[in-house]
């Protein structure tokens, strides 16, 4: 169930009126505009408003041709037929944000200033902690009297509403009472001095008709920006006071329902996750498919593995290993932990591996066409993405990129700078080239969906992350990489398990692919 889509089909029925039954008797929302016209003028006359706050309001209304028009302070009128999207209900009307509340901006802390290291009484709301339509607590950060004094004018109450307006646009949501005048980032605004129901308003800015318009009036830059003057110029549609009640209610019978869809959702996939890992684990113990005693074993493989090795140095086409080593089986047999089967032997990978290598560490410039050159980024769920590509090489460069790494069908990628550990298997001859960000590794005589498999195990996982380096972005050197152990079953076996793990992951990526 796409309960994203079901929310906004919701939301749509909201606004157009068909989420409730009309009742002809409720008091129009044309009346309720104009009482909070009568009150605004007075809170004008006492001084609790400024001309600048009431100058652009406006009345929108539907003329004697049938079409809408919108009377502005100096008595003109024009015609906005083009600016309405659908008809609403007899009873409802049509009115700017600026008609029925106010915006204001937040403030970012001044230049210097940091968060407190403890918690205060002043938490400053960042568009990070907006969550759900609402405001998360648990990462919450806090500023202390002194900049809470130098800032002070720029908080946010619980009867306000919150508009992200930087980056992220148009994130809206209320503000839970333990937070009633608490600071709010500048990249945020609050909506205050609401004259209709609050949670209304919520609703019917969440929709994709105000969202909408919230990205059209987005002023594109390196950084998008939703200005404040366009909040408040932003249309919807109003309803009779007693109908926005009736809407809030039914909107949320709904919205907690979708949210325990949306929750269940959640924990299936976190099922399916963890079956996932669980299978890798059972798969590196060796406890994945039955061991068959005519399996030949794997110090056999591994004893061929060398033989053939020997025979690429004699010919030229690898080089010797300078820090060649054999592990053999001890008294335990154990590493990460584990007890391998009879069959099976540990092996580093510069064992099992004609060669391991990395991508251009000094890559060419982007051609703009031409030949991949791919990152870590382009290496995810097992499988080499070509659908986004960032970078382009000429052929010539490529050839020159390819010498240093060889690429063929067969070999395993694995990432090893940034995102560590995701793996894949090269399916097929299309050219490309690699950044550092990703390791080749050429199994000799190994099953390579197998290596592909073993290495996204939680036990080989954490070694990678154990063995990474660097302080901006993690990295694991190819010297430290060689020297990772991993368990080698028989060849058959390794066929066994890589086959029932297709069958698994198949089934569990239907399950996952079904809540989408």
């Amino acid at each position: 169930m796409d309960t994203k889509a079901l929310r906004q089909k919701i939301l749509d029925l909201a606004i157009r009126g068909k989420l409730v039954p009309q009742d002809p008797n409720d008091e129009p929302a044309e009346v309720l505009l104009e009482r909070i016209r009568e009150q605004k003028q007075q809170m004008f006359k006492e001084g609790k408003l400024k001309k600048k706050d009431i100058k652009n309001d406006t009345i929108i209304f539907k003329g004697e041709d049938n079409l809408h028009y919108e009377k502005f302070q100096d008595g003109t009128v024009k015609c906005i037929e083009d600016e309405i999207p659908f008809e609403v209900p007899e009873g409802w009307c049509w009115a700017r944000v600026r008609d029925i509340a106010m915006v204001k901006g937040g403030k970012r802390l001044p230049k210097g200033a940091s968060f407190s290291e403890e918690i205060t009484t002043h938490a400053y709301i960042r568009v990070t902690d907006m969550k759900n339509h609402s405001v998360n607590i648990s990462n919450l950060r806090y500023i202390s009297d002194e900049i809470f004094s130098a800032i002070k004018n720029y908080t946010i109450a619980k009867d306000d509403l919150y508009v992200t307006i930087a980056g992220t646009i148009g994130v809206v949501g209320e503000i839970p009472d333990k937070l009633d005048g608490m600071n709010l980032t500048e990249n945020a605004v609050k909506i205050t001095n609401i004259a209709i129901n609050k949670s209304f308003l919520c609703i019917i800015l969440q929709t994709d008709f105000v969202q909408q318009q919230f990205q059209d009036k987005t002023h594109q830059v390196a950084m998008p920006k939703l200005a404040l003057e366009r909040i408040l110029s932003t249309l919807i549609p109003i309803c009779p006071y007693v109908q926005q009640l009736q809407i809030v209610d039914r909107f949320q019978i709904c919205d907690n329902f979708l949210s325990t869809i949306d929750t269940e959702k959640e924990e299936l996939q976190k099922i399916v996750s963890l079956s996932k890992y669980k299978i890798l684990d059972l798969a590196i113990r060796g406890k994945l498919v039955p061991q068959d005693p005519n399996d030949e074993p794997a110090s056999v493989i591994l004893e061929r593995i060398r033989t053939e090795k020997e025979e690429l140095i004699k010919q030229g086409k690898i080089k010797r290993d300078k820090k060649e080593s054999v592990i053999f089986k001890g008294d335990d047999n154990s590493y990460y932990g584990i007890h391998l089967p009879d069959s099976w032997n540990w092996a580093s990978l510069r064992e099992i591996a004609l060669s391991i290598s990395d991508g251009s560490h000094n890559p060419p410039p982007n051609n703009g066409s031409g030949i991949p050159l791919l990152s870590a980024a382009n290496i995810n769920d097992n499988s080499i993405l070509m659908n986004e590509i960032s970078r382009w090489i000429t052929n010539e460069e490529w050839k020159i990129e390819n010498q240093r790494t060889n690429i063929e069908v067969g070999d395993v990628l694995l990432t090893i700078v940034g995102s560590i550990g995701r793996s894949a298997v090269v399916q097929n001859n299309n050219h490309f080239a690699l950044q550092r960000s990703v390791a080749v590794i050429k199994p000799c005589l190994i099953n390579p969906l197998y290596l592909m498999h073993i290495v996204q195990s939680p036990q080989i996982q954490k070694w990678l992350t154990d063995n990474s380096k660097g302080t901006a972005q993690k990295g694991i050197y190819l010297n430290a990489l060689s020297l990772m152990i991993i368990p080698i079953p028989p060849l058959a076996e390794q066929a066994r398990i890589v086959e029932l793990i297709h069958i698994a992951y198949k089934q569990l990526d239907l399950i996952s692919n079904a809540l989408l």
